[in-house]
């Protein structure tokens, strides 16, 4: 499981387009609303964010945080990964089946 955020819901929405079309995650769950307060270059700051939940596997994690990176405008983008430690299999199978760790080709 991956967190990012954003800094509005639109920029989340076109992220986890791409993120689901290129199925580098089997989910992405937008949680807009959420304030967030940290230090940025030495001042404290806060700023309304959508946070991102991406559901996706270990072999993903290198091409989803390289497009996260490409599609995001912040300059410290957060990309933090949450391992799961248990899950219901029937889930864990389909977010397996859903997710592919290289982009789907083109036709032709």
């Amino acid at each position: 499981m991956v967190l990012v955020t954003a800094p509005d819901i639109d920029t989340a929405r076109r992220m986890a387009s791409v993120i689901l079309t290129e199925r580098l995650a089997a989910c992405a769950n937008l949680v807009p609303g959420i304030e967030s307060h940290y230090w940025w270059k030495g001042k404290l700051e806060s700023s309304g964010e959508v946070l991102m939940i991406l559901k996706t596997t270990r072999d993903a994690l290198e091409p989803l945080e390289r497009c996260i990176l490409a599609a995001q405008p912040y300059q410290v983008p957060e990309f933090v990964v949450l391992p799961f430690t248990n899950g219901s299999s029937t889930y864990l199978d389909w977010l397996r089946a859903e997710v592919h760790s290289c982009p789907p080709q083109g036709n032709g």
